[in-house]
């Protein structure tokens, strides 16, 4: 019976599981937010009220068969900011008219 007082009372004081907040790029200045991508080489950031994304630094950080290209995000300070890029998947549409 005390194992079981004993298991409660830790689950009872146990810190609640919190999600991460993403960024957000129209608080940060053009600056922060490029720094955010550059240190971690991908970041999902947020971008507006409903809206985010992936960046990534280079390709590295892309799967295989995917490619990348330039990505600009609302910041603080600057409308169009060239925050790094966004992996993009590479396959051909042989299907296509």
């Amino acid at each position: 019976m005390k194992k079981v007082a004993f298991v409660l009372a830790f689950f009872a004081c146990a810190p609640g599981v919190q999600a991460q907040q993403r960024p957000s790029t129209p608080n940060l200045t053009c600056g922060q937010a490029q720094q955010i991508v550059l240190s971690r080489g991908a970041a999902v950031l947020s971008t507006g009220a409903y809206t985010y994304d992936r960046y990534v630094r280079d390709r590295s950080f892309c799967e295989f068969n995917e490619g990348i290209e330039p990505a600009f995000v609302p910041t603080r300070d600057t409308p169009q900011c060239p925050i790094g890029y966004r992996c993009r998947s590479d396959t051909l549409d042989f299907f296509d008219d």
